[in-house]
């Protein structure tokens, strides 16, 4: 009778152990995947903010672009193609295809030769300095540069700003990421003819898709 007593004893404790390592093996795992999970940043900026001017988050905003045609139909000249606000100078301007004088008496032009806006390339805006690229030299790093077409809503942020001659042609080469350059004469406050042009550069960093 003992002996029975002592072998389900012994059975009970074998079950009772097997029991609690499982247990713990299943913790160790979970608390493991939950550390996985936590140290993973799948977070968006709940707002992206500048100057008092915010755009609220949403799933949608994701980089790079997507594989798919952005602009299935390419603009006409002298089209309104979207607008281009700039929060630190408290501007929001029409952008339209084409840097003729007709164009950009109405508001900032897209050089033809350059991608489209939130397209991968680089991008050229012209406007003229007495309107609207008037401000553009307090422009600062950081900054942002907000556009929006047909194809949703592009976020830049400036990275850089520099002068060259009229003749220089770096300003509309090909890149290998999406960036926006505007481009204006220089001197701003120079009567008549400008040999140079004033260059800020920005770097796609946000993209709301429609």
């Amino acid at each position: 009778m003992n002996k029975v007593k002592l072998a389900r004893s012994k059975h009970s404790w074998v079950t009772v152990l097997s029991l609690g390592f499982m247990v713990l093996g299943i913790g160790c795992i979970s608390w493991a995947m939950f550390s996985m999970w936590v140290q993973t940043d799948y977070s968006v900026p709940h707002e992206y903010i500048a100057e008092g001017i915010s755009i609220e988050s949403d799933p949608t905003l994701v980089m790079p672009a997507p594989d798919k045609i952005l602009y299935p139909v390419y603009p006409a000249e002298g089209d309104t193609i979207g607008s281009l606000t700039i929060p630190a100078l408290k501007q929001e301007l029409p952008i339209l295809q084409g840097t003729g004088e007709q164009e950009l008496q109405k508001g900032v032009g897209h050089f033809t030769q350059s991608v489209l806006p939130g397209e991968d390339d680089n991008s050229v805006l012209s406007g003229h300095r007495e309107t609207a690229f008037r401000k553009i030299g307090n422009l600062k790093m950081g900054d942002l540069l907000i556009v929006k077409t047909s194809a949703g809503t592009f976020i830049y942020e400036v990275n850089g700003t520099r002068i060259v001659h009229e003749d220089d042609k770096t300003v509309i080469v090909p890149t290998e990421h999406a960036v926006l350059t505007l481009t204006t004469c220089y001197p701003f406050n120079t009567p008549g003819y400008s040999p140079d042009r004033y260059i800020v550069s920005a770097a796609l960093v946000r993209s709301q898709y429609l």
